[in-house]
């Protein structure tokens, strides 16, 4: 089953309650999305370290075939 823009947005505002996050489903099938979070608490990460920590809150909606979440584009960055 497709996960939801809101779903998504939940899973990472329970690990990054302030961040600024955008939802958005590139393909219109609500299979293919792409995630903007800007956090503080990324600042001093480099790129690699703030998406695990995103994937990370995702708790396991991507893995494998099976899962309820099948591509997510991510964008992670501190606020300026």
């Amino acid at each position: 089953m497709a996960m939801q823009a809101q779903d998504i947005e939940n899973l990472i505002r329970t690990s990054f309650p302030q961040a600024r996050i955008t939802i958005t489903d590139l393909a219109g099938d609500g299979n293919h999305w792409a995630a903007e979070v800007i956090d503080a608490s990324f600042k001093g990460m480099n790129r690699v370290q703030q998406q695990r920590a995103v994937y990370a809150a995702l708790k396991g909606k991507m893995d494998g075939p099976n899962g309820e979440l099948h591509a997510l584009a991510l964008t992670t960055k501190a606020p300026e």
